[in-house]
C-alpha cells in the first residue's frame, strides 16, 4: 500500500517562505512522477508542480520563478519550497504520484497539508 505523508505546511506572512516535504513509503522510481497540488476554499484542485522520474519539472505559471520542486532520492522525498508567498498561495497542498510498472494506471495522494498566508 502507497502512502505519501505531507509535512512543512503552516501559518506564514506575505513574502515568507515555506518547504513542504512528501515522504512516500516506497521507492520514487515506483512512480512516473511525484508533485504537488493545491486547493483553495471554494476553488477546484490545480497543479502547482510535477518531477518525473526522469527529472523534468513542471511548474504552473502562477508560481514560476517562486516555487520550486525537488527530490531526494535516497529519502524517497519530494519537496516544494515556496518563496515570496502571496495571500493568493492559502490553501491546502496535497502530494500526488502517479504509479508506474506494476502500479501503473494508480493515482494515489496525500492527506493535504494547509498553507495559510496572511497579508
Amino acid at each position: 500500500q502507497v502512502q505519501l505523508v505531507e509535512s512543512g505546511g503552516g501559518l506564514v506572512q506575505a513574502g515568507g517562505s515555506l518547504r513542504l516535504s512528501c515522504a512516500a513509503s516506497g521507492n520514487i522510481f515506483n512512480f512516473n512522477g511525484m508533485g504537488w497540488y493545491r486547493q483553495a476554499s471554494g476553488e477546484q484542485r490545480e497543479l502547482v508542480a510535477v518531477i518525473t522520474r526522469g527529472g523534468y519539472r513542471n511548474i504552473a505559471d502562477s508560481v514560476k520563478g517562486r516555487f520550486t520542486i525537488s527530490r531526494d532520492i535516497g529519502k524517497n522525498t519530494v519537496y516544494l519550497q515556496m518563496n515570496s508567498l502571496k495571500p493568493e498561495d492559502t490553501a491546502v497542498y496535497y502530494c500526488n504520484a502517479e504509479g508506474a510498472g506494476a502500479l501503473y494506471g494508480m493515482n494515489y495522494w496525500g492527506k493535504g497539508t494547509l498553507v495559510t498566508v496572511s497579508s
